[in-house]
């Protein structure tokens, strides 16, 4: 199978002027939640002069590419000192658990003295689509499988009412090459609130594939499961992203060379691309995806055309 994604070019970045404190720069992780139409509210994580992230939002209409209105003010706010999301909220997916929808996210610990450190948290997704706190405490934090970091949490609502969760771990800062070792596991709940966590799910390779970031995770009767996610080598190359499928969403097997999407020769993903977020929409596929510089040059839209 050959997939291509046709790009379909950049859709915001955000202006330099008139920018709220704490979303002077940066447009990362794009989230999409249907308004309705071709309209989407595209949430994304925006830093501060400090580098801390907070959640703001663009509607963009999907069909046209226009930008439909810029949300001026920050959804969600990173916590206070000492709370687990102090330093930031990087968003993965929205999921819906007894007619609620939960907005998950990355929470991040800077110390200075040590390396920065992730938790999984969620925040409440209200009707009118405003944000707020879910737990106050992680969703999903360190233990003996997860022992030093966690982040980007993806989760899917399976046929059967239980859910399934793709999430990042840090292994090792270095895996011996100067790159860390983060890999993707998954979890599994029959409830979406309890998760029991079920190891890794989707193979690394040193020196090829080591350092993952942000799964997005979509199904198909043809296709099975397939995952997306931005990569690193250990070769000083910067983001890319990569594919991986599964038959049954538990054990992936990595497909590097067929993902159909690389950095463009100019313009703002020309060094690199990563975040993916994969959906789709009157029977196309989508992609969401960040360029150069982790989110700073904005977020572009591509479409996937199978062969």
């Amino acid at each position: 199978m050959t997939e291509q994604w046709k790009k379909l070019g950049l859709l915001y970045c955000p202006s330099d002027t008139n920018r709220h404190p704490k979303l002077l720069t940066h447009a990362a992780n794009p989230l999409p939640v249907l308004i309705g139409g071709d309209i989407y509210r595209v949430f994304f994580s925006g830093r501060d002069a400090c580098n801390r992230s907070s959640v703001g939002a663009v509607d963009i209409d999907i069909g046209s590419g226009n930008v439909i209105r810029e949300y001026m003010q920050p959804f969600f706010e990173h916590g206070p000192e000492n709370s687990f999301y102090a330093d930031g909220v990087s968003i993965g997916n929205c999921y819906e658990v007894n007619g609620k929808k939960y907005m998950l996210f990355m929470g991040w610990q800077n110390f200075r003295e040590s390396h920065w450190r992730g938790d999984i948290g969620r925040l409440l997704v209200n009707t009118d689509l405003t944000l707020e706190l879910a737990d106050n405490s992680p969703l999903m934090g360190g233990d003996s499988t997860d022992p030093i970091s966690l982040s980007y949490p993806w989760v899917l609502k399976n046929n059967d009412g239980s859910y399934s969760m793709w999430y990042g771990s840090t292994t090792a800062w270095d895996a011996g090459n100067g790159e860390m070792l983060h890999v993707i596991n998954s979890a599994a709940s029959a409830d979406g609130h309890n998760w029991i966590k079920t190891g890794l799910s989707v193979p690394y390779e040193l020196g090829k594939a080591q350092a993952f970031s942000r799964p997005t995770v979509a199904v198909s009767k043809n296709h099975g499961y397939e995952i997306w996610f931005s990569y690193r080598s250990g070769s000083g190359r910067p983001y890319q992203i990569g594919r991986a499928t599964s038959i049954g969403g538990t054990q992936f097997v990595l497909a590097l060379e067929d993902v159909g999407i690389d950095v463009s020769s100019s313009g703002w993903d020309s060094e690199m691309i990563e975040y993916p977020f994969v959906f789709d929409h009157k029977a196309h596929r989508f992609m969401l995806y960040n360029g150069n510089g982790y989110g700073r040059t904005g977020f572009g839209l591509a479409v996937l055309n199978r062969g």
